[in-house]
């Protein structure tokens, strides 16, 4: 054996464990709070009319900022552009003594002519659309609206930008069904057809953890458990 390949080995053996060592960047999604579409379940996208949290979204908020103050993990807040993300941010980054700050990389999806309907809505009214928007990430919802490969890639340059600078950290990123759910099955490697098999409740965390490798892995989805007060 040659001294050559004995290095080799054992440079790529120091590699793995000083990746292994590293602590990882830690991405906390937590869906927005309630307005006054989420009950309704109406599509609420950034095409629509940006609504505001509403009572129970607020109450949602503060209650999602009191636990994430609580264990005193995070670091850093994102927030998408809409209001609803940016007042959930908000809340949180003050009980957390910290800055929002907002990446438009982060905003939900344009729905088209869907917006403001409900999935049963729509269901009637565009039913061959619906269902062919279900099976291909290509296919543009309510005429107009943006594709999921588009919300993929921008979800994807968000992750990017997001680990490149907060490594090692813990980063609050608030945002949509649409991203966070993109964001989840791309760590998970799991086919665009598995956005639909997510549940992702208003003001729920989800946690992915990111080595210095690349490899992800999903330690948490759609925790509502520091809700159970503030329904």
């Amino acid at each position: 054996m040659s001294i050559g390949a004995r290095t080799s080995r054992g440079t790529t053996g120091t590699n793995s464990a000083l990746a292994a060592q590293e602590s990882p960047t830690t991405l906390v999604l937590l869906r927005h709070g309630e307005t006054e579409l989420t009950p309704q379940k109406r599509l609420s996208g950034s095409g629509g009319s940006d609504p505001a949290l509403s009572e129970a979204g607020k109450r949602q908020a503060e209650a999602v900022a009191k636990v994430l103050a609580a264990r005193g993990t995070v670091q850093a807040v994102v927030s998408s552009p809409l209001r609803r993300a940016r007042q959930t941010a908000e809340t949180a980054a003050r009980r957390l003594g910290l800055e929002a700050h907002v990446d438009d990389l982060l905003t939900e999806a344009d729905f088209g002519a869907w917006e403001g309907l409900t999935f049963a809505e729509v269901g009637e009214r565009y039913p061959d659309e619906l269902a062919a928007w279900r099976t291909s990430p290509s296919v543009v919802p309510g005429g107009t609206g943006e594709t999921f490969a588009s919300v993929t890639h921008r979800a994807a340059l968000s992750r990017d930008r997001l680990l490149a600078q907060y490594k090692g950290q813990t980063v609050l990123v608030v945002s949509h069904v649409g991203v966070l759910r993109t964001l989840i099955r791309l760590a998970l490697g799991a086919p665009p057809e598995s956005l639909f098999r997510m549940e992702l409740s208003a003001a729920s965390l989800s946690v992915v953890a990111y080595q210095g490798d690349g490899n992800a892995s999903v330690h948490s989805l759609n925790d509502t458990s520091h809700l159970a007060d503030h329904r």
